[in-house]
């Protein structure tokens, strides 16, 4: 069977029921699009994007403790239709969800920022783009449309910073997500054992792996291996990077207080602080003059002793009027509902968008969106809610 190309024209009629329906039998759920994407990423690239840190606890706590979140179903409410739209940020936004900013996101699947960028312009979704991508703000501005959210790891020097926001700003990138939860780097155990160092470098033992997923290896052939082109713009020279760091490293600092009233100085837009698990941060973030704070753990790739971020999650939400974004762990529109039940107002999605790249190539991100749009209109039409505000009164 031939593999699917990387061309960005290579988008399915997703209206077509033929194809709605191949995709669905073929690939029903999250799991599905895992195992196809193991099968089409070379080892080294699955092992990045699926490890965690440590003995990966956290990640295993994050799922563990979303599936004890009970839901209650409720009966003879007749036919419903519900609403999955939310009001974010003064836009009204059709879905609950987005797509959250990975690292060096164009080494998973080739010119996946743009991919996603352009998925997310299709269905009105927020896009994040990491100041580590492979991308930088430019190359993604023409497929943003209003829908692109900036994260930033603090660059040290402030003309740096400046700069930086000031390309984002002119990208079209309307929202600010500092990451405050990578303090340092941490160890990423499975991803060292897997042989990728940063910036990659195709060993003979990482070039068997590529040789053995074509479709893969022809998109990086035709648009070269990736890099951190915004990081690259700034740094020259560097030297003294452990394995699992990069050239980002010696840019940035570790924020504070301080630093994070420098960004809202500097920003004109939204600002949301991503990494939140501790309710005490909450009103000292409110007095900063946030805008919205994410509930992270990162995806337990960061620190293995965190509460799952669920866990973290009510807390938060009691302290606080503003909204409430939330990440780690989500597979599928259970776990969105599960989110908003506990006080989410919206939900960013990582390594999901990338397993539906590397499984489908250009057809995954519109497969992912309908695949949770159908999983969350089931599940709420089991509990009877047809606004997503209503979610909280169904928690058993």
């Amino acid at each position: 069977m031939q593999e699917e190309t990387t061309s960005l024209l290579d988008i399915p009629d997703l209206d077509c029921p033929n194809v709605q329906m191949n995709l669905h039998k073929k690939y029903p759920g999250l799991s599905d699009l895992k195992a196809q994407a193991r099968r089409r990423m070379p080892w080294f690239v699955f092992e990045y994007l699926d490890s965690a840190t440590g003995t990966e606890k956290t990640q295993a706590r994050n799922r563990q403790k979303l599936d004890e979140i009970v839901l209650m179903p409720s009966i003879l409410h007749g036919e419903t239709e519900p609403d999955l739209s939310v009001d974010l940020f003064g836009q009204r936004l059709a879905l609950p969800f987005g797509i959250s900013p990975v690292g060096m996101s164009g080494l998973f699947w080739p010119d996946a920022e743009r991919i996603l960028a352009q998925a997310a312009t299709r269905h009105g979704m927020p896009y994040g783009l990491s100041t580590v991508a492979s991308r930088t703000p430019e190359d993604v501005a023409e497929c943003v449309n209003g829908n692109g959210w900036f994260q930033i790891y603090p660059p040290r020097d402030p003309e740096i910073r400046a700069d930086m926001l000031q390309r984002a700003r002119a990208a079209g990138f309307s929202t600010l997500v500092l990451t405050v939860d990578v303090p340092v780097a941490s160890r990423r155990e499975r991803q060292v054992r897997s042989g990728l160092t940063s910036p990659p470098r195709l060993t003979p033992r990482l070039l068997t792996q590529v040789a053995r997923c074509p479709a893969w290896a022809m998109g990086m052939a035709r648009l070269g291996m990736p890099r951190m082109r915004l990081i690259d713009s700034y740094a020259s020279n560097v030297t003294g990077l452990g394995s699992t760091q990069h050239a980002g490293y010696l840019l940035r600092t570790s924020p504070d207080w301080d630093y994070l009233k420098a960004l809202r100085d500097g920003w004109n837009g939204p600002l949301v602080v991503k990494g939140v698990l501790d309710p005490r941060d909450v009103a000292p973030l409110e007095a900063a003059g946030v805008d919205g704070i994410w509930v992270s753990n990162h995806a337990g790739r960061q620190f293995d002793a965190a509460p799952a971020s669920i866990e973290a999650l009510p807390a938060i939400r009691a302290e606080t009027r503003l909204p409430v974004i939330f990440d780690s762990g989500v597979e599928g529109g259970l776990d969105i509902c599960r989110a908003i039940a506990l006080g989410a107002d919206f939900v960013m999605l990582g390594r999901a968008w990338h397993f539906a790249l590397g499984a489908l190539g250009t057809k995954g991100p519109d497969h992912l969106v309908d695949m949770l749009r159908q999983d969350l209109v089931a599940n709420l039409g089991q509990m009877g809610v047809t606004r997503l505000t209503d979610l909280p009164g169904r928690l058993a």
